[in-house]
């Protein structure tokens, strides 16, 4: 199953000659690693950056201290501005980006335990969506989900007409 979307995900990359940049917070690496898990990854993927601390949100992607210090890693203004920044960076066709918190701890009430915003980038557009996945799933599976719903959304917005 998940699978399945991740081969048609790379198969519309192929078919579109797009390539795909990644930076990525709490998957910690886990999407650009499964991009490369179908033959022929080398055609569509460019580039990938683990941006686990803030600063290096801020040194590389150039999320401002202002947006880390208001709204915090885990906000979908800092899910955009990691996007924008990755696609000036790297010159990527669609970047996508990873923030979240994968617990067991670090979560809050208004930052849970299992939320997540992931961003893609793709035609000077970014888009930005939250997943809020349920807090008692074990971290990895809770990275792993993480990563499939980015795959997803970077998908749908390739697609969409």
């Amino acid at each position: 199953m998940f699978d399945g979307k991740l081969k048609k995900f790379a198969q519309i990359l192929k078919e579109k000659r797009l390539v795909v940049s990644t930076a990525e917070s709490c998957t910690g690496g886990l999407l650009a690693s499964r991009l490369t898990d179908i033959a022929g990854s080398s055609e569509y993927l460019y580039e990938s950056h683990i941006t686990y601390a803030n600063e290096a949100k801020h040194k590389y992607l150039g999320v401002s201290k202002e947006i880390l210090d208001k709204y915090g890693a885990v906000s979908p203004e800092c899910a955009k501005s990691m996007a924008d920044g990755l696609k000036t960076l790297s010159n990527c066709d669609v970047a996508i980006c990873t923030t979240g918190i994968a617990g067991p701890g670090g979560g809050t009430k208004e930052k849970p335990v299992g939320l997540v915003f992931i961003s893609v980038k793709y035609n000077e557009r970014t888009t930005v969506e939250k997943f809020v996945l349920p807090p008692f799933l074990p971290r990895k599976f809770m990275k792993f989900m993480f990563s499939q719903k980015a795959i997803e959304l970077a998908y749908k917005v390739i697609t969409r007409t």
